[in-house]
């Protein structure tokens, strides 16, 4: 008998203050990357899909990202530099 399966892990990357296109309020929008891994016996082995994803904290609106447009929101958010900024 061979156990095998899928388990997808959810990483919020950063916590962005976007103008949301459904409620047009400025709220906070999480950047999540899904991760779905092959599993045997219960052991991840290898990354099978990597999603991202933000979602309106205030209405609920969730839209998929690309790699790409998710890279360059999180650039946005951490400085030119890459560094975060300092209030």
């Amino acid at each position: 008998m061979v156990i095998f399966g899928f388990r997808t892990k959810v990483f919020v990357l950063a916590m962005l203050t976007l103008l949301c296109p459904r409620c047009g309020n400025s709220a906070a929008h999480p950047v999540h990357r899904a991760v779905t891994k092959f599993t045997l016996f219960f052991i991840p082995l290898f990354p099978v899909k990597t999603r991202y994803s933000t979602q309106c904290t205030f209405c609920g609106l969730a839209g998929g990202l690309s790699k790409d447009q998710a890279t360059h929101l999180l650039r946005q958010a951490n400085g030119p530099l890459g560094s975060p900024h300092q209030v």
